[in-house]
């Protein structure tokens, strides 16, 4: 049987039945958008961020682009990130109308390098999209020392970063604003598209919830332009079940982490730099690096184990971002990590015997 990269069908009965009933709850409660569910899931996300207001809306992306909005980023600003990322962090610095200017990473983490940012500061320069990519959050103080010296904001991409910790400090919760997706392979996951904006600033966290509803102040009222991304009742119900388990699912995708950290010793296959600390890296994916990427992918899949490339193209090789603006000194680090980065399963719902088979069909990898 396939190891899979998720298996929502193996997640505990008790999980699925507790999600089933909150789905009831709604339903009979005859209130489905903008009531009870969120308002209560977006405080217990926000404590749990340690910030004090949480904006639900539709996705990721959006709270990504109400962010910006919010922080009135938007035409003739630019917004310093990372081209290793999903598409959606900088298409909502485009649909925010900002200009995203693309900076290098790191070669041994796939963050973001500070190095290549300073490169691409201009006069124009108004943030800083943080990706905190795969689930890993590194050096925020060097980050936050460097935003406050060029008098710009730091703004959180933590869409696969959930609760990690730097320092105490919570993802989303070290910058202006943080920005959460709990798409279903998340490590808190909705059976749906869902995201929240969370922050520290009560005015911003006002404004996100005007924008996330039409720009609507009270009913019928609508002082600025918004859009329609609302975190609906169902989803928020379903989270807050789902994340009761989060700290349980954390720990074991910490376990297969280091079973594979300690495991793989094939001499063709790399394995990122470890986290700092311990609560620093949530996993929600387990990358290497293999300079024969394809053939080790192609192995594994033989030997029933799924693996994803996240990601083969970066940005700034998609057709509509070709001439986006990016460090002078160019992106190599990212090409040559989007040209040999595979994600191996780890998921909460492996088991030990699963995770041994992994290690075990890596290091039986025949590179040529």
């Amino acid at each position: 049987m396939m190891i899979l990269m998720n298996d929502f069908k193996a997640e505990p009965p008790e999980l699925r039945e507790a999600m089933l009933t909150a789905a009831k709850r709604v339903i009979e409660s005859g209130w489905y958008v903008l009531g009870n569910e969120v308002t209560v899931f977006e405080k217990q996300w926000a404590a749990a961020c340690g910030v004090g207001y949480g904006v639900g809306v539709g996705n990721g992306m959006d709270a990504i682009e109400i962010a910006l909005r919010a922080l009135d980023i938007g035409p003739g600003d630019e917004v310093i990130t990372t081209s290793m990322t999903a598409f959606a962090t900088v298409l909502a610095i485009l649909r925010a109308g900002a200009t995203p200017v693309l900076a290098d990473v790191d070669a041994d983490s796939a963050l973001l390098s500070l190095e290549s940012a300073l490169r691409c500061i201009s006069a124009k320069t108004k943030a800083v999209l943080l990706v905190h990519l795969y689930g890993q959050v590194r050096v925020m103080t060097a980050w936050q020392v460097f935003c406050k010296k060029h008098d710009i904001l730091l703004i959180e991409d933590c869409a696969q970063a959930h609760l990690a910790m730097w320092q105490g400090n919570v993802a989303g919760s070290m910058g202006e604003a943080g920005a959460y997706s709990f798409y279903p392979t998340k490590n808190l996951g909705a059976p749906g598209d869902a995201g929240m904006l969370v922050t520290h600033n009560a005015s911003l966290a006002e404004r996100a919830a005007r924008l996330r509803n039409y720009g609507q102040s009270v009913r019928y009222h609508h002082p600025e332009l918004g859009m329609n991304s609302r975190l609906d009742e169902i989803h928020a119900a379903m989270l807050a079940e789902r994340m009761k388990w989060l700290a349980e699912f954390t720990n074991r995708r910490s376990k297969i982490a280091q079973a594979y950290r300690e495991g793989i010793t094939h001499a063709a296959v790399q394995q990122l730099a470890p986290p700092e600390e311990h609560a620093a890296h949530v996993y929600h994916l387990y990358v290497v690096t293999c300079m024969q990427r394809d053939a080790l992918q192609d192995h594994l899949k033989s030997h029933q184990v799924q693996t994803l490339i996240h990601y083969p193209i970066p940005v700034h090789g998609q057709e509509p971002c070709r001439q986006i603006k990016r460090d002078p000194h160019g992106l190599i680090a990212s090409e040559r990590h989007a040209a040999q980065c595979l994600s191996l399963p780890c998921h909460p719902q492996m088991t030990d015997e699963d995770v041994g088979t992994v290690i075990s069909a890596v290091n039986s990898f025949q590179a040529k």
